[in-house]
């Protein structure tokens, strides 16, 4: 950066490549966006939250408090039947002088602009859908993890209703508001999760106990 702050750091590990931004700060500098040359990509939000992510299979947009926005399937790794979701292209601003463009699997490039001089970082890569084939099942969810995504789902509940109270300081009004449909949704993943991960009834009885508090 202007400042001489580090923005654009490219590390290699072994045969991949890990492209990371980092936000214009002399120390504990947060992460803007990570790129992988595996095909796993995120872009954050200022307030930390995920913007972008992708992987082999596709992508999804989110805003800042967490909603999907929109998602995409590339056309040559989809592993679901069915036409793919095709992709607009997206441009978003990490900051004033960092980008990303996202125009296809292989065409997602890191632009940086300060002073007069311009960077381009291609970080985008291509898998055959022969190779998506081969890729390993997910490894189910233990039951800290599935702890910690109800406890995260609850917490933003609070969050949500707490936003309302301070809109709509009218008791009354507080009746009729109702919770984001995301979150039902994202309820629904886990108690799934829960059933086809190796978890006893008892941790499963209380990720729903935590959600539906």
């Amino acid at each position: 950066y202007p400042s001489g702050n580090l923005a654009v750091v490219v590390v290699r590990e072994a045969e991949r490549f890990v492209c990371v931004v980092q936000e214009d700060k002399p120390s504990n500098a947060a992460i803007r966006a990570v790129f992988q040359s595996t095909g796993r990509g995120t872009c954050y939000h200022p307030n930390g939250t995920v913007w972008i992510h992708m992987n082999i299979h596709g992508g999804q947009y989110l805003d800042q408090a967490g909603n999907r926005v929109r998602t995409w399937t590339w056309p040559n790794a989809r592993v679901s039947p069915g036409p793919p979701v095709p992709l607009s292209p997206i441009f978003v601003s990490l900051n004033r002088h960092v980008g990303v463009r996202i125009l296809a699997q292989d065409k997602i490039a890191v632009s940086f602009l300060a002073m007069g001089q311009q960077a381009k970082f291609n970080v985008g890569t291509r898998v055959q859908g022969s190779d998506v084939g081969r890729l390993p099942p997910r490894a189910p969810l233990g039951e800290e993890q599935l702890l910690l995504l109800a406890f995260r789902i609850r917490i933003r509940q609070l969050f949500d209703k707490l936003r309302g109270c301070l809109t709509f300081p009218s008791n009354e009004q507080w009746d009729k508001l109702k919770p984001p449909a995301y979150f039902s949704s994202q309820a629904l993943k886990i108690t799934q999760l829960c059933k086809t991960s190796d978890v006893s009834e008892e941790v499963h009885s209380l990720v729903r106990a935590i959600i539906n508090a």
